[in-house]
């Protein structure tokens, strides 16, 4: 059984059985038909996943990869925020009529800053530190950044990595203000597990344990029923996870230098109604 199924049906299980509601308080997302969107919700959920036994992708309903991983690079690599340099419209509600979602994500990765060892952007410090200064306890990212959030059509979400190396391990947390479980959370997962194991390939070492904090964590009025009939499936094995191991350098994994072998999953739930 999937470890990270098992993860999502207790976390769900929880949310819905113990979670608070904000049904008739003051919130922001709506739905389409401009009612309001009420959720409900936990505070501070933390899973976490040992990325040298098992890749944590959800069986319960497939996890589209190829997906994923080309929202990751497009932050991360191409350190972008134009959406027309994605192959999905995930991100098509909050950009303007250029492409563009503002200062936000990939536009924060690439901003340089100024170090003592010369001036680099988050990810290339991240690679510099993972590569020369291995036990540091500074190897993070934040792209919350106030001064530009005026800026943002978009504010981040999935907003902070902190790495650190544990012996041959390279492990990390990702740090989330806000997360839609339905929609976002095996997403979410499933890209900062291949960031891992990308950075541990090109640094020199084994992925180790990927831990996930979410603030909010909650799930929307209109996805519960959904959500009930996603936690009642079956868990099947986790997929087998491979990565293109002739990749030395961050910045030439594409998507195809990745793929989930062996995944076999329940039915995708489809025509999610999204909250904006």
């Amino acid at each position: 059984m999937s470890y990270a199924d098992k993860l999502f049906i207790d976390m769900c299980t929880d949310i819905i059985n113990n979670g608070y509601s904000t049904e008739g308080g003051k919130v922001r997302p709506k739905w389409e038909d401009g009612e309001y969107a009420y959720t409900i919700k936990k505070f501070g959920v933390v899973n976490r996943y040992d990325l040298s036994k098992e890749f944590p992708a959800l069986t319960l309903r497939r996890t589209a990869l190829k997906g994923c991983v080309d929202e990751l690079l497009w932050i991360w690599q191409k350190k972008s925020n134009n959406v027309k340099e994605l192959r999905t419209h995930i991100w098509d509600s909050w950009a303007d009529e250029e492409g563009s979602i503002g200062k936000a994500y990939g536009y924060q990765l690439g901003v340089k800053h100024i170090y003592k060892e010369g001036e680099m952007d988050q990810v290339d410090r991240v690679i510099y530190d993972l590569k020369n200064n291995p036990y540091s306890r500074r190897i993070m990212t934040n792209i919350y950044v106030h001064q530009d959030l005026h800026e943002m059509n978009l504010y981040p979400c999935a907003y902070s990595m902190t790495f650190n190396v544990t012996g041959n391990k390279l492990n990390a947390i990702l740090n989330q203000r806000s997360q839609d479980i339905l929609a976002a959370n095996n997403w979410n997962v499933v890209q900062y597990a291949v960031l891992v194991h990308m950075l541990a390939q090109v640094c020199g070492y084994e992925a180790g344990e990927l831990v996930h904090v979410i603030a909010d964590a909650h799930i929307y009025d209109r996805h519960i029923p959904l959500i009930k009939e996603l936690i009642s499936r079956e868990p099947l094995p986790a997929p087998t996870f491979w990565i293109n191991p002739e990749i030395k350098d961050f910045y030439d994994f594409t998507v195809d230098d990745v793929r989930l072998d062996n995944y076999e999953t329940h039915p995708q739930i489809k025509n999610i109604p999204v909250a904006v």
